[in-house]
């Protein structure tokens, strides 16, 4: 798996206490994703009438983590475009397919990012190389730790990170129907990463 510079993959902060993003709070160490918290989806609008959302639901993040010089850590991140779930068979058959991610041809997607710059209290702006289909593209997450800290269930050092982005998905090679699929889609990202064992 491809190594990047900081994770740009998240959760919403849990209600257990006042949720804080002090990164001394767990070890340096690899950080993987906990995968029943972990989400990747898009939404677009169809025909003004309705922003559907769709999502991926198998994928793989790796951080290796140095929390005294974030920017430092290294993460990977590897997505299955075969798991791309819009709830509905049919158009799932149609994202597979030639016109959109071409699964047969391209079985991966991955982000690597190139450099991060904080951007606010536990917010970063990542920039990185997003890899679909073959084609590589430029791209800047809006990124927030939201908590790291031990799990209370697990006990298990974790992080959440949300993150979002704004693309064009004709850069991509996936550009069909529009604009009455709208070329511009909004990514967001919410995963948990635990301390590996």
């Amino acid at each position: 798996m491809q190594k990047t510079l900081i994770t740009a993959l998240s959760i919403a902060a849990l209600s257990f206490g006042t949720a804080h993003a002090d990164l001394s709070e767990v070890p340096a160490g690899t950080y993987e994703l906990e995968k029943t918290h972990g989400y990747i989806s898009f939404s677009y609008t169809h025909l003004g009438f309705s922003r559907p959302v769709v999502g991926f639901e198998s994928f793989d993040v790796t951080l290796e983590l140095d929390n005294d010089d974030v920017a430092s850590s290294a993460l990977s991140v590897d997505i299955d475009p075969a798991s791309v779930a819009s709830r509905v068979g049919e158009y799932d058959d149609h994202l597979k397919g030639e016109k959109w991610f071409d699964i047969a041809n391209n079985p991966d997607i991955s982000f690597v990012a190139t450099a991060i710059e904080a951007a606010g209290d536990n917010a970063y702006a990542v920039t990185g190389d997003l890899t679909i289909k073959g084609i590589t593209k430029p791209v800047t997450l809006d990124a927030t730790i939201n908590k790291a800290a031990p799990h209370p269930f697990s006990k298990k050092p974790t992080i959440g990170v949300s993150a979002s982005a704004t693309l064009k998905r004709s850069d991509w090679d996936l550009g069909a129907y529009a604009p009455a699929v709208s070329d511009e889609v909004v990514l967001d990202i919410q995963t948990e990463l635990r301390l590996a064992e």
